[in-house]
């Protein structure tokens, strides 16, 4: 999420926030025109404010427990922010909360926040802007570039890279049509604007495979290109990187947190306050692992799931990574990320292909008696 200048949260609204205001302007919308300001009294506090949709929604109807529509908010994630050199930030787009949620939206206004304090709101046709997040916006001149977007799962188009210019003295958007070897539909990406700054190199990220509308998300291992004059693609790279998704054959969600979960708290000496507390938590999450899997959960199994039986070296963990496991195999790094739909297996290079076999088969097989469940593997 985007925080960059925003003021303290303050405990109620400003005064010229009323409640017919908050009726009026509570819900997201699209512009008109390109651009259609969209300025009012609501937006402009929450955009000072950071407060949640449900926030400002419960402050006004306390009794109202039901979401029928999102509601507008600035707390985003995925939204880009580019500061000026007169002073003023850019801040684009973004999400709030995730799918699960009723406040989910992915928006696509552009939000400046001037030196002098003053605010201007742009919404746009969804036609001309569609709803964005976690794209790069890189500052090229008097525009902002914007490439790539995760986007509602029904409007990714694998294979493509959406690229759209931000005029910063109209304030107009346009797409742009690029030629060459794009990505593809690719997200939380870095771009860095050349030292020539006659093109964007674009790295990292994820990127959308399989059919239009598809979840499925493999890293994107290589670094592009686009020139700011042809809007060409060119890949500078082709890593021979081994990427591989294991899943549960009943599409189940996976209990590999609960896993953790237990392990971490198990034989711990706890506080006379808490031991029994948190030795009944333990217990109970014994069972409930039990009940799920049909035997009690091999935990002496699942500290040994990543760390295959042929000669390889740990890797320290990453402070603020969660899920992500690594280890070298013959100078090469070997990922796992870790989440309940699916186990990735990243290979970081080009290892032999029987050594990778043999990683591959010592994961499905762990996870496999680990939840007592048959699991399939997918090469990404």
């Amino acid at each position: 999420m985007s925080d960059d200048g925003l003021d303290a949260k303050p405990d109620k609204p400003d005064p010229s926030v009323t409640a017919e205001i908050f009726r009026e302007w509570r819900s997201p919308r699209f512009g008109r025109s390109n651009p259609e300001r969209l300025n009012n009294p609501l937006w402009e506090w929450l955009v000072r404010s950071g407060w949640s949709a449900y926030a400002v929604r419960h402050h006004f109807e306390p009794a109202n427990t039901t979401c029928v529509d999102p509601g507008w908010t600035f707390a985003r994630f995925g939204q880009s922010s580019t500061p000026l050199g007169d002073g003023r930030t850019v801040m684009i787009a973004g999400e709030h909360e995730d799918s699960y949620d009723s406040d989910f939206h992915i928006y696509n206004d552009v939000v400046v926040r001037r030196a002098d304090g003053g605010i201007d709101i742009y919404g746009y046709p969804k036609e001309l802007f569609p709803p964005t997040d976690f794209h790069s916006a890189t500052l090229v001149g008097r525009r902002i570039v914007l490439v790539g977007s995760l986007g509602y799962p029904a409007e990714r188009r694998p294979g493509m890279t959406p690229v759209l210019a931000l005029d910063l003295g109209s304030f107009e958007i346009s797409h742009v049509t690029t030629h060459g070897e794009p990505p593809g539909w690719i997200h939380r990406h870095a771009a860095t604007l050349a030292n020539d700054e006659r093109s964007v190199i674009v790295s990292g990220g994820k990127l959308a495979r399989g059919e239009p509308g598809s979840q499925e998300l493999v890293e994107n291992v290589d670094d592009w290109r686009l020139d700011l004059e042809t809007w060409r693609w060119e890949r500078l790279t082709e890593r021979r990187w081994s990427q591989f998704s294991m899943s549960r054959a009943d599409r189940r969600p996976n209990r590999l947190w609960q896993m953790h979960s237990a392990l971490t708290f198990r034989g711990k000496r706890w506080a006379a306050e808490h031991r029994d507390s948190m030795e009944s938590m333990v217990r109970g999450q014994i069972d409930q692992l039990t009940a799920e899997y049909g035997v009690p959960p091999d935990l002496a199994l699942f500290e040994m799931l990543y760390q295959p039986a042929i000669p390889h070296e740990l890797v320290a963990d990453v402070s603020d990574e969660f899920g992500v496991r690594r280890i070298r195999v013959r100078g090469i790094v070997v990922r796992y990320v870790e989440q309940p739909p699916a186990v990735q297996m990243i290979v970081e290079g080009d290892l032999e292909m029987s050594i990778v076999d043999t990683l591959v088969a010592d994961l499905q097989g762990k996870l496999a008696r680990i939840e007592n469940t048959a699991y399939v593997v997918r090469k990404l």
